[in-house]
């Protein structure tokens, strides 16, 4: 058990990990309501499970909403089926896995958070305007990643739409086929039983598809996202002691070579670090001919725009 905590610790310890921390994120917040159901239920507590349960999944009447309006982002980050979970993140490993090669943790980042809300607001905006779904509004509740999980695979299928996933009992198969199928689903089940969610994927598939569209052209729409995570970022970031200098006036080289090393290593990795014209241009070149038809050095520049 120690070494599962270790592990959990560390993936949110290390850079470049964003795919790993949402996966586990939402698998540790799976676990948490599984204990605590069934603690809750054991105890003769279930109706107060499930009142708790309101304040981490979207309501689609706005009355409750308008009250609880962080559930419109921690529904994305929560399940109570194991089934549901488990195809979820398995989608967000393999289409995320792909995202984050060519693109980088932080634009991975940015299309999970906002197919995730993109998403929501679908399912409020429709259950509140279409009458099929308004007579439903009152008593419905939606939680789960699929939102954001189907941005990240459209979003994937539009940037590498002839990558091949080899699928058992199928075959290799383009991803684009799969997103596809995957979308005419979620039009099929959204006069069903889990219409909420079905629209939420709606939602998300456009996000997924328009995100990418537009990071083509230079766009990227994710940048409020980060902006934000930035803000929590500095806000819980330990402050480094404040380091004091010591000038010696008898060794004017020492502190002279300091800062000329400095505001040369700088200079040196701005000249590295490709310009978003020259990303656009390989991404179009990898939508257009595969990830296969780039040269060494088009792979290198795009690895190190990923790190930026």
């Amino acid at each position: 058990m120690t070494s599962i905590f270790d592990d959990i610790r560390s993936s949110f310890s290390r850079g470049n990990n964003a795919l790993h921390q949402l996966i586990a994120i939402n698998v540790v917040v799976f676990a948490v309501l599984v204990i605590l159901r069934m603690i809750m239920t054991m105890s003769g507590s279930g109706g107060l499970y499930n009142y708790l349960m309101t304040f981490l999944s979207v309501s689609s009447n706005l009355d409750i909403f308008v009250f609880r309006p962080w559930t419109l982002v921690t529904y994305f980050f929560t399940h109570e089926q194991f089934l549901h979970i488990i195809f979820n993140m398995l989608n967000l490993y393999w289409f995320g896995m792909l995202v984050r090669e060519y693109l980088g943790d932080k634009r991975l980042v940015n299309l999970y958070v906002l197919g995730g809300l993109v998403g929501g607001l679908f399912y409020l905006l429709t259950y509140n305007t279409i009458p099929y779904l308004q007579v439903r509004a009152d008593n419905s509740f939606m939680m789960g990643a699929s939102g954001s999980v189907i941005a990240i695979m459209v979003g994937a299928a539009t940037l590498l739409p002839n990558y091949t996933f080899n699928l058992l009992l199928f075959g290799p198969i383009r991803i684009k086929y799969i997103a596809a199928v995957m979308v005419l689903l979620s039009i099929s089940g959204a006069t069903g039983g889990n219409a909420g969610g079905n629209i939420a994927h709606l939602g998300g598939a456009l996000l997924g598809f328009l995100y990418i569209k537009q990071l083509q052209r230079g766009t990227d729409l994710g940048r409020p996202v980060q902006a934000v995570l930035d803000f929590f970022r500095r806000l819980f970031q330990r402050r480094s002691p404040l380091k004091v200098a010591y000038k010696n006036p008898n060794r004017p080289f020492a502190s002279y070579s300091s800062t000329s090393t400095a505001s040369t290593f700088g200079a040196v990795s701005n000249n590295l670090t490709p310009s978003d014209d020259e990303i656009d241009l390989i991404l179009d070149k990898i939508s257009n001919s595969g990830y296969e038809s780039l040269t060494k050095e088009e792979k290198q520049k795009l690895f190190r725009a990923s790190q930026k």
